[in-house]
């Protein structure tokens, strides 16, 4: 079976592809923007495409020969236009399937009423609306789900976040919203087996563990941590207020947390049974149970993706953009490193960031963490995957791993909001150890960031440098 999966760098992707790929049965193609973004595992044991979905040439190279196409495409958090993004999107999707003989597509939406969505959920129903026009010609089975709760979905850290961070919580309408959880483990287990169900004709299948409130699901995580929680419930609270909360308080930025807080506005829950008829030997979690599941993931260190995960789309830059240092300003600093070994400077440097901190200058890195966020972006509390190993698309803290030679190199690229573009970036060889800073600026504005900054960063890469090196001795002798 000839299987083309979009999305697989995103959250739900990435776990999708690692599933498809286990399964030898499974003639795998993968369609991406940049082809560096998997990784080489991936690269080797399935077909890969470049290219997106605005770009009709590269969509047909996807498509070509396939039995079953995922679309796990949305536009959240992207700027401009994004329900036009999306319509245009699942347009020539749907278009180029059918040119190709296409026989199923399997989408997977959110949950709610259109009358009453949000505009991104709105943006998701007419996704799913577009992908199933064309029931004569192709099959659409298309999923639909609430909050999804898994280790480093954006819902499961946000509560993740306010129960352990809160004893006590302003609680604001909103939270009183019913809507509907759900376990990532069966969300894989439904779209897994989609591409081998016998059915006939187009199918809406929502999922679903049970109805709850916001609330209640705070209060049920609580308990599930160990932890008491007061909530007191005020009856006026904004949902931009409430945004700005949940930015100050929990990784994500405004733009993700601001359409996840206007989708709680009204209510998303199942309205079928598809799924028990259709998959009758799937069970999802309950709620408490999903919750402690992405606990012991966190615990044992077995968190497969994040919801900052994701890579390409507008405004990405990839490694094969990074080369204009005639263009760039720099600093770099070298250092000898005879006695220690490559492989322990290179799993030093991998360790940054995070809980491990950025060194004895760390309290500088939260002062601009929280301008970033005030600023919009992610800021410093984003963390990362997992804590001594990094792998393309990563986040660390206000970075993304752009690219990774193992035990030689480690290419990162801002996500901060400045004046410019900037990357850090560690080379290790035999007997040297590089570290350079880059930064491309805007305009006047970028190079005045620049020179403003000048005497700061260069306290602050010479510190990071030498620490990295005693870090690696130390492990060296360890």
């Amino acid at each position: 079976m000839k299987i083309l999966l979009t999305g697989s760098t995103g959250y739900i992707g990435r776990r999708l592809k690692k599933r498809l790929l286990e399964d030898a049965a499974i003639d795998l193609r993968l369609f991406v923007t940049d082809r560096h973004s998997l990784t080489k595992e991936a690269r080797g044991r399935a077909e890969v495409v470049e290219g997106n979905t605005f770009d009709r040439k590269s969509l047909e190279r996807a498509v070509e020969g396939v039995n079953t196409a995922y679309y796990l495409i949305h536009s959240m958090g992207a700027g401009g236009d994004f329900e036009e993004l999306d319509r245009e999107s699942a347009r020539n999707f749907l278009a180029a399937c059918l040119d190709a003989g296409v026989k199923r597509i399997i989408y997977l939406g959110g949950l709610g009423v259109k009358e009453s969505a949000s505009r991104h959920l709105h943006s998701r129903i007419e996704t799913g609306e577009i992908l199933s026009s064309r029931p004569d010609l192709i099959q659409t089975l298309w999923f639909r789900a609430g909050i999804i709760i898994g280790s480093g979905s954006a819902s499961f850290e946000i509560i993740r976040n306010l129960v352990q961070k809160l004893p006590v919580m302003i609680t604001p309408r909103w939270v009183r919203t019913f809507t509907e959880p759900v376990d990532i483990g069966s969300v894989l287990e439904y779209l897994y087996r989609a591409k081998d169900l016998r059915v006939e004709g187009n199918h809406v299948i929502d999922i679903g563990s049970g109805v709850m409130s916001f609330r209640q699901m705070l209060s049920e995580a609580a308990s599930a941590m160990g932890l008491r929680r007061l909530m007191l419930p005020v009856p006026v609270f904004s949902p931009k207020l409430s945004s700005y909360w949940l930015v100050l308080f929990t990784p994500v930025p405004y733009r993700i947390a601001a359409p996840l807080v206007e989708g709680l506005k009204s209510e998303t829950v199942k309205q079928n049974n598809a799924a028990q008829e259709l998959f009758p030997g799937i069970e999802p979690m309950t709620f408490r149970g999903s919750i402690l599941s992405a606990m012991r993931d966190i615990e044992q260190r077995q968190v497969i993706s994040r919801w900052s995960d994701a890579t390409g789309g507008p405004g990405f830059f990839q490694e094969a953009d990074f080369g204009m240092e005639r263009a760039m300003l720099k600093y770099r600093v070298n250092k000898s490193v005879q006695v220690i070994a490559p492989a322990d400077v290179f799993n030093a440097v991998q360790a940054i960031g995070g809980k491990n901190g950025w060194f004895r200058y760390h309290i500088l890195w939260k002062i601009r963490g929280i301008i970033d966020k005030l600023g919009g972006g992610y800021g410093l509390n984003r963390g990362r995957r997992d804590s001594s190993t990094l792998r393309v698309g990563d986040s660390l803290d206000f970075w993304k791993v752009l690219a990774v030679e193992q035990g030689r190199r480690l290419l990162l690229y801002g996500e901060m909001k400045m004046p410019g573009k900037a990357w850090l970036e560690f080379i290790v060889n035999e007997g040297e150890f590089i570290q350079t800073a880059y930064f491309l600026p805007k305009g006047l504005a970028g190079r005045i960031y620049w020179y403003f900054l000048y005497p700061v960063h260069v306290i602050i890469f010479r510190d990071m440098a030498g620490q990295l090196l005693r870090r690696a001795r130390a492990l060296s002798v360890s």
